[in-house]
């Protein structure tokens, strides 16, 4: 029988032995270094320049590659990360067993080359049989997996992650240069006059 642990028996900070973290099911863990936000990953950082999409935060590390920056000392970093998961069509119990039967055939069609590459006979033939026998069972199963989910599902979908803005940060000792290269960046080149 167990016996409920009284208030003073917990782990708090401040108390005697509070300095250190009671052991979890890890081991002992240690306590966060610097100022608790985190593990350092590394020298200081500085953001260079914030873009609305990732391709203008690619391009601006292209460029910095392109007039041989150190980009290994870059990343790019999404902020305000949203999961978007977009709707693809309506999930039936036949289009199910079509989805089915394409993994399948595929998968068959993979163990029937396979076979056929130690077959004396006809290799073709062994290779056909793969494919459909695969299809079919891909086709089974892929309906009843639908019918199993009880109509709970009955949609295709595809996920996707998308940040709201994107950051292109350095490491504070190739800032000043970060930022001199993007300055030449932004100049539109000089126009010459005929005259």
């Amino acid at each position: 029988m167990t016996t409920p642990s009284s208030p003073t028996s917990a782990w708090r900070p401040g108390m005697p032995g509070g300095d250190t973290f009671p052991s979890g099911p890890a081991g002992h863990p240690s306590p966060p270094s610097g100022d608790g936000s985190g593990p350092g990953v590394g020298p200081p950082t500085v953001t260079i320049g914030s873009y609305p999409d990732y391709p203008s935060a690619q391009r601006v590390v292209d460029y910095l590659a392109d007039n041989r920056f150190p980009v290994e000392h870059t990343a790019i970093v999404g902020t305000n990360l949203t999961l978007v998961e977009t709707v693809l069509g309506r999930m039936t119990t036949g289009r199910a067993a079509l989805v089915g039967a394409g993994s399948g055939a595929w998968f068959g069609l993979f163990i029937g080359l396979l076979f056929g590459i130690f077959t004396g006979g006809n290799w073709i033939a062994v290779v056909l049989a793969g494919l459909v026998i695969g299809a079919i069972w891909g086709a089974v199963f892929g309906a009843v997996t639908h019918a199993m989910t009880g109509g709970r599902r009955d949609f295709t979908s595809a996920s996707s992650l998308r940040a709201g803005q994107y950051a292109v940060i350095v490491d504070q000792q190739y800032s000043e240069q970060a930022r001199q290269l993007l300055g030449r960046m932004h100049t539109p080149a000089p126009t010459h006059q005929r005259g």
